[in-house]
């Protein structure tokens, strides 16, 4: 099959077009022609070396596709038929024309949306969702913290918060990406390039703080974040774009308010978890992808020929969502 292939670690110049061996489908598998994949920070730190799949996972990048079913395996015929249109969370392989797919980790594709709506789904949708309800015990009335709020996972965050009653605030490096999340469902937005957001943070809750944050920054955001939550507030790390080390934490300030720091991946949870998240998801999710309520927000689409300048869009930090490669002829 063709894929998108590393000659070497790097940056984007390492990735083309070339062949790479057929994926072979189990009993419990389908085979599914990909039509459409979508770009993510972990496959930037993949390419360069500092991010390897799990063992047995496909080398090739890509964590979530969209495409046709093309066969069921023998143990799975009586729900997937050839040209079932799914869209999947994958260990890797999503740039390639054809990738594996478990069956309970395949989700239909609403008649509404197109291949390349729906591989801006699974990776971004399932990272806000594990996250937000599952560690962050998210319910109506809270109100939640989500950096980087113009990426594709923070725009993913902003519908579900709304959706559960709750109120998301954002950080975001431009007036238009702030207005956008606006958009979306968010209250209120600050300006990371305007300065600390603490102070912010502060006045928008009443000096209150906020229950939850959503941070893919890491170290360089730590103690404004800290400063930041409510009596028992819940901060998730689920990047460290800002760096890993943080100095001189004082422990203390954790155990005055009951706070929690909660680290997590999604790529590195097991089969059967990413199954049965997989498939709460689509049971909450799909109906409101259905009927509008829900919206894969698409930046922009780029020919799969075209990988490596879609790397080099990622890198600039312009994009307001989900960079889609569109696969194939």
């Amino acid at each position: 099959m063709k894929a998108v292939v590393m000659a070497r670690f790097g940056g984007p110049d390492v990735l083309s077009l070339g062949d790479y061996p057929d994926p072979v489908p189990g009993p419990q598998d389908l085979l599914v022609r990909v039509r459409a994949t979508a770009l993510n920070r972990a496959d930037l730190m993949q390419r360069r070396g500092l991010y390897p799949p799990p063992p047995g996972a496909s080398e090739i990048l890509g964590l979530e596709m969209a495409g046709e079913v093309v066969s069921a395996g023998p143990a799975c015929q009586s729900v997937w038929r050839p040209g079932d249109r799914v869209c999947a969370l994958l260990p890797g392989g999503g740039y390639a024309e054809w990738a594996v797919v478990p069956e309970d980790m395949a989700m239909r594709i609403p008649d509404n949306l197109s291949f390349e709506q729906a591989a801006a789904i699974p990776e971004v949708f399932l990272t806000a969702y594990s996250n937000l309800f599952w560690l962050g015990r998210l319910k109506a009335g809270d109100t939640v913290l989500v950096h980087a709020g113009a990426s594709g996972v923070g725009t993913a965050a902003i519908q579900l918060i709304r959706e559960a009653g709750a109120r998301p605030l954002v950080t975001a490096g431009s007036p238009e990406k702030i207005e956008r999340c606006l958009e979306l469902g968010a209250v209120a937005g600050w300006n990371y390039r305007e300065g600390p957001f603490e102070p912010w943070v502060r006045e928008q809750t009443g000096g209150r703080g906020v229950d939850i944050i959503f941070d893919f920054v890491g170290a360089s955001y730590f103690r404004q974040n800290l400063s930041s939550l409510a009596v028992d507030g819940r901060l998730i790390v689920i990047g460290t774009m800002g760096g890993t080390a943080v100095d001189r934490l004082d422990l203390g300030e954790l155990l005055r308010r009951r706070l929690q720091v909660i680290g997590t991946a999604l790529r590195s949870r097991s089969p059967a978890e990413k199954a049965r998240l997989t498939q709460e998801f689509a049971a909450y999710a799909l109906p409101r992808f259905a009927d509008g309520r829900l919206k894969p927000v698409v930046d922009s689409v780029f020919d799969w020929s075209q990988a490596a300048d879609a790397h080099r869009y990622m890198e600039s930090n312009r994009n307001i969502g989900k960079i889609v490669l569109r696969v194939g002829g």
